[in-house]
Protein backbone atom coordinates (compact mmCIF):
# COMPACT_ATOMS: atom_id res chain seq x y z
CA UNK A 1 0.00 0.00 0.00
CA UNK A 2 1.53 3.57 -0.93
CA UNK A 3 1.89 6.00 1.46
CA UNK A 4 -0.61 8.77 1.82
CA UNK A 5 0.18 11.97 0.42
CA UNK A 6 0.51 14.23 3.55
CA UNK A 7 1.95 17.47 2.54
CA UNK A 8 5.85 18.16 3.20
CA UNK A 9 6.88 21.56 1.92
CA UNK A 10 7.33 23.10 5.60
CA UNK A 11 8.37 26.15 5.69
CA UNK A 12 8.82 28.95 8.72
CA UNK A 13 5.55 31.77 7.35
CA UNK A 14 6.73 35.49 7.90
CA UNK A 15 3.19 36.50 7.85
CA UNK A 16 1.72 34.26 11.07
CA UNK A 17 4.90 33.85 12.78
CA UNK A 18 4.94 29.99 12.84
CA UNK A 19 5.80 27.21 11.46
CA UNK A 20 3.53 26.69 8.20
CA UNK A 21 2.91 23.81 5.73
CA UNK A 22 2.35 24.69 2.15
CA UNK A 23 -0.66 22.31 0.62
CA UNK A 24 -0.47 21.13 -3.24
CA UNK A 25 -3.48 20.00 -4.99
CA UNK A 26 -3.68 15.67 -4.05
CA UNK A 27 -2.47 16.58 -0.66
CA UNK A 28 -3.70 16.52 2.85
CA UNK A 29 -1.69 17.70 6.42
CA UNK A 30 -3.24 17.30 10.07
CA UNK A 31 -1.87 17.87 13.56
CA UNK A 32 -2.22 19.41 16.79
CA UNK A 33 0.53 21.99 16.59
CA UNK A 34 0.35 25.61 16.64
CA UNK A 35 0.73 25.95 12.84
CA UNK A 36 -0.79 27.47 9.82
CA UNK A 37 -1.85 25.20 6.99
CA UNK A 38 -1.70 26.77 3.38
CA UNK A 39 -3.05 26.44 -0.17
CA UNK A 40 -4.06 28.21 -3.25
CA UNK A 41 -7.17 27.16 -4.57
CA UNK A 42 -8.99 27.67 -8.11
CA UNK A 43 -12.18 24.99 -8.64
CA UNK A 44 -10.15 22.78 -6.12
CA UNK A 45 -12.13 22.65 -3.04
CA UNK A 46 -9.91 22.36 0.58
CA UNK A 47 -12.04 21.20 3.29
CA UNK A 48 -10.58 22.58 6.96
CA UNK A 49 -11.84 19.78 9.62
CA UNK A 50 -11.83 20.78 13.58
CA UNK A 51 -11.78 19.23 16.30
CA UNK A 52 -12.19 21.86 19.09
CA UNK A 53 -11.43 19.58 22.28
CA UNK A 54 -9.04 17.56 21.47
CA UNK A 55 -7.15 21.00 19.44
CA UNK A 56 -6.63 18.84 16.49
CA UNK A 57 -7.13 19.71 12.76
CA UNK A 58 -6.31 19.24 9.22
CA UNK A 59 -7.00 20.47 5.82
CA UNK A 60 -7.52 18.87 2.42
CA UNK A 61 -7.37 19.97 -1.19
CA UNK A 62 -9.00 18.06 -4.03
CA UNK A 63 -9.61 18.48 -8.12
CA UNK A 64 -12.34 16.56 -8.68
CA UNK A 65 -15.69 15.75 -7.15
CA UNK A 66 -15.63 12.26 -8.55
CA UNK A 67 -15.36 8.96 -5.97
CA UNK A 68 -11.73 7.65 -7.64
CA UNK A 69 -12.68 4.53 -6.80
CA UNK A 70 -10.36 2.48 -8.79
CA UNK A 71 -8.43 0.57 -7.20
CA UNK A 72 -5.00 0.68 -9.24
CA UNK A 73 -4.86 4.24 -8.51
CA UNK A 74 -1.85 5.16 -6.13
CA UNK A 75 -2.96 7.25 -3.03
CA UNK A 76 -1.65 10.34 -4.46
CA UNK A 77 -3.82 9.59 -7.77
CA UNK A 78 -6.66 9.07 -5.87
CA UNK A 79 -6.36 11.97 -3.73
CA UNK A 80 -7.67 13.89 -6.70
CA UNK A 81 -11.03 12.84 -6.06
CA UNK A 82 -13.39 14.42 -3.05
CA UNK A 83 -14.59 11.21 -1.20
CA UNK A 84 -10.79 9.57 -1.12
CA UNK A 85 -9.44 12.95 0.01
CA UNK A 86 -12.45 13.87 2.65
CA UNK A 87 -12.22 9.85 3.97
CA UNK A 88 -8.23 10.04 4.28
CA UNK A 89 -8.69 13.38 6.21
CA UNK A 90 -11.59 12.11 8.55
CA UNK A 91 -10.24 8.94 9.32
CA UNK A 92 -6.90 10.33 10.18
CA UNK A 93 -7.85 12.61 12.19
CA UNK A 94 -9.76 10.05 14.32
CA UNK A 95 -6.60 7.78 14.36
CA UNK A 96 -5.19 11.14 16.23
CA UNK A 97 -7.55 11.24 18.57
CA UNK A 98 -10.17 13.42 16.86
CA UNK A 99 -13.86 12.34 17.72
CA UNK A 100 -16.44 12.50 14.51
CA UNK A 101 -19.27 13.87 16.46
CA UNK A 102 -17.24 17.17 17.58
CA UNK A 103 -15.76 17.77 13.84
CA UNK A 104 -16.88 20.91 12.28
CA UNK A 105 -16.08 22.09 8.85
CA UNK A 106 -14.89 25.17 6.82
CA UNK A 107 -14.74 24.61 3.36
CA UNK A 108 -13.38 26.73 0.32
CA UNK A 109 -12.74 27.10 -3.47
CA UNK A 110 -15.02 25.82 -6.20
CA UNK A 111 -14.36 29.26 -8.34
CA UNK A 112 -14.73 29.23 -11.88
CA UNK A 113 -11.37 31.12 -12.50
CA UNK A 114 -11.30 30.40 -15.75
CA UNK A 115 -13.89 31.63 -19.10
CA UNK A 116 -13.91 27.61 -20.01
CA UNK A 117 -14.98 26.62 -16.26
CA UNK A 118 -18.18 28.15 -16.36
CA UNK A 119 -19.36 25.15 -18.87
CA UNK A 120 -17.80 22.95 -17.14
CA UNK A 121 -18.52 23.42 -13.64
CA UNK A 122 -16.27 21.53 -11.96
CA UNK A 123 -15.79 24.24 -9.30
CA UNK A 124 -19.59 24.23 -8.95
CA UNK A 125 -19.10 20.43 -9.01
CA UNK A 126 -16.72 20.68 -6.03
CA UNK A 127 -18.77 22.88 -4.22
CA UNK A 128 -22.32 20.68 -4.11
CA UNK A 129 -20.25 17.71 -3.42
CA UNK A 130 -18.48 18.93 -0.27
CA UNK A 131 -21.24 19.93 1.23
CA UNK A 132 -23.27 16.63 0.73
CA UNK A 133 -20.71 14.81 1.81
CA UNK A 134 -20.08 16.67 5.10
CA UNK A 135 -23.63 16.42 5.30
CA UNK A 136 -24.07 12.78 5.31
CA UNK A 137 -21.29 12.17 7.46
CA UNK A 138 -22.70 14.77 9.71
CA UNK A 139 -20.08 16.75 10.14
CA UNK A 140 -21.29 20.35 10.39
CA UNK A 141 -20.13 23.31 8.33
CA UNK A 142 -19.86 26.56 10.49
CA UNK A 143 -18.65 28.33 7.64
CA UNK A 144 -17.68 28.45 3.76
CA UNK A 145 -16.10 30.94 1.18
CA UNK A 146 -17.20 28.52 -1.78
CA UNK A 147 -17.91 29.17 -5.90
CA UNK A 148 -17.48 32.83 -7.74
CA UNK A 149 -15.26 33.85 -10.01
CA UNK A 150 -12.08 34.00 -7.90
CA UNK A 151 -9.09 31.83 -6.88
CA UNK A 152 -8.61 32.00 -3.11
CA UNK A 153 -5.55 31.75 -0.61
CA UNK A 154 -6.49 29.62 2.59
CA UNK A 155 -4.24 30.02 5.85
CA UNK A 156 -6.02 27.51 8.45
CA UNK A 157 -4.67 26.68 11.76
CA UNK A 158 -5.50 23.19 13.11
CA UNK A 159 -4.93 24.29 16.70
CA UNK A 160 -7.63 26.40 16.88
CA UNK A 161 -9.71 26.45 13.68
CA UNK A 162 -9.45 29.61 12.44
CA UNK A 163 -8.83 29.63 8.43
CA UNK A 164 -8.35 33.08 7.01
CA UNK A 165 -9.04 33.77 3.13
CA UNK A 166 -7.48 36.12 0.56
CA UNK A 167 -9.41 36.29 -2.66
CA UNK A 168 -6.50 36.68 -5.39
CA UNK A 169 -6.51 38.29 -9.20
CA UNK A 170 -6.24 34.88 -11.48
CA UNK A 171 -4.40 36.55 -13.85
CA UNK A 172 -1.34 37.36 -11.16
CA UNK A 173 -1.42 33.63 -10.75
CA UNK A 174 0.14 31.47 -13.09
CA UNK A 175 -0.02 28.57 -10.97
CA UNK A 176 -3.64 28.48 -10.62
CA UNK A 177 -3.54 29.03 -14.48
CA UNK A 178 -2.06 26.48 -15.24
CA UNK A 179 -3.71 23.92 -13.14
CA UNK A 180 -7.11 25.01 -14.12
CA UNK A 181 -6.50 24.69 -17.87
CA UNK A 182 -4.89 21.58 -17.72
CA UNK A 183 -8.60 20.64 -16.37
CA UNK A 184 -10.47 22.25 -18.74
CA UNK A 185 -8.34 20.67 -21.52
CA UNK A 186 -9.12 17.02 -20.83
CA UNK A 187 -11.16 14.95 -23.32
CA UNK A 188 -14.64 15.31 -23.46
CA UNK A 189 -14.65 11.46 -22.64
CA UNK A 190 -12.99 11.69 -19.42
CA UNK A 191 -15.06 14.97 -18.31
CA UNK A 192 -18.17 12.27 -19.26
CA UNK A 193 -16.83 9.61 -17.51
CA UNK A 194 -15.72 11.39 -14.42
CA UNK A 195 -19.45 12.80 -14.56
CA UNK A 196 -20.82 9.12 -14.59
CA UNK A 197 -18.70 8.23 -11.33
CA UNK A 198 -19.61 11.35 -9.31
CA UNK A 199 -23.78 10.41 -10.22
CA UNK A 200 -23.20 6.73 -9.06
CA UNK A 201 -21.55 8.04 -5.95
CA UNK A 202 -24.50 10.50 -5.54
CA UNK A 203 -26.67 7.56 -6.13
CA UNK A 204 -25.37 5.74 -3.40
CA UNK A 205 -25.38 8.33 -0.91
CA UNK A 206 -28.96 8.59 -1.33
CA UNK A 207 -30.01 5.18 -1.10
CA UNK A 208 -28.03 5.35 2.09
CA UNK A 209 -29.34 8.06 3.99
CA UNK A 210 -32.05 9.76 1.58
CA UNK A 211 -34.52 10.56 4.52
CA UNK A 212 -32.06 12.58 6.53
CA UNK A 213 -31.04 14.76 3.69
CA UNK A 214 -33.84 16.45 3.26
CA UNK A 215 -33.16 19.15 5.63
CA UNK A 216 -29.96 19.30 5.13
CA UNK A 217 -30.29 20.07 1.41
CA UNK A 218 -32.99 22.97 2.13
CA UNK A 219 -29.89 24.87 3.43
CA UNK A 220 -28.02 24.53 -0.06
CA UNK A 221 -30.55 26.11 -2.29
CA UNK A 222 -29.32 29.28 -3.74
CA UNK A 223 -31.27 32.15 -1.29
CA UNK A 224 -31.18 29.71 1.49
CA UNK A 225 -27.16 29.27 1.52
CA UNK A 226 -27.13 32.85 0.52
CA UNK A 227 -28.82 34.13 4.10
CA UNK A 228 -27.13 31.06 5.83
CA UNK A 229 -23.69 31.17 5.34
CA UNK A 230 -21.68 31.78 8.42
CA UNK A 231 -19.29 34.85 7.32
CA UNK A 232 -15.63 34.62 6.83
CA UNK A 233 -13.51 37.47 7.10
CA UNK A 234 -10.20 38.03 4.52
CA UNK A 235 -7.00 38.83 5.55
CA UNK A 236 -5.00 40.97 3.65
CA UNK A 237 -1.69 43.23 4.56
CA UNK A 238 -3.51 44.19 7.49
CA UNK A 239 -4.26 40.66 9.03
CA UNK A 240 -8.19 40.35 10.09
CA UNK A 241 -9.47 36.97 11.80
CA UNK A 242 -11.88 34.80 10.57
CA UNK A 243 -15.12 35.63 12.65
CA UNK A 244 -15.41 32.12 14.50
CA UNK A 245 -19.08 30.32 14.50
Amino acid sequence: MSALPMASNLYFDNHFQKPGVKLLPNEFYMTSEDMVLVTVLGSCVAACIHDRTAGIGGMNHFMLPDDGSDASLAASDSMRYGAYAMEVLINELIKRGGRRERFEAKVFGGGAVLAGMTTINIGDRNSEFVRRYLALEKIRIVAEDLQGAHPRKVAFMPRSGQVMVKKLKTAHDPVVVEREQALVQRTPEERAERLAKARARVELFQSNASANLKPRAELFSTNAAAARRPRVELFTSRLKTAEEA
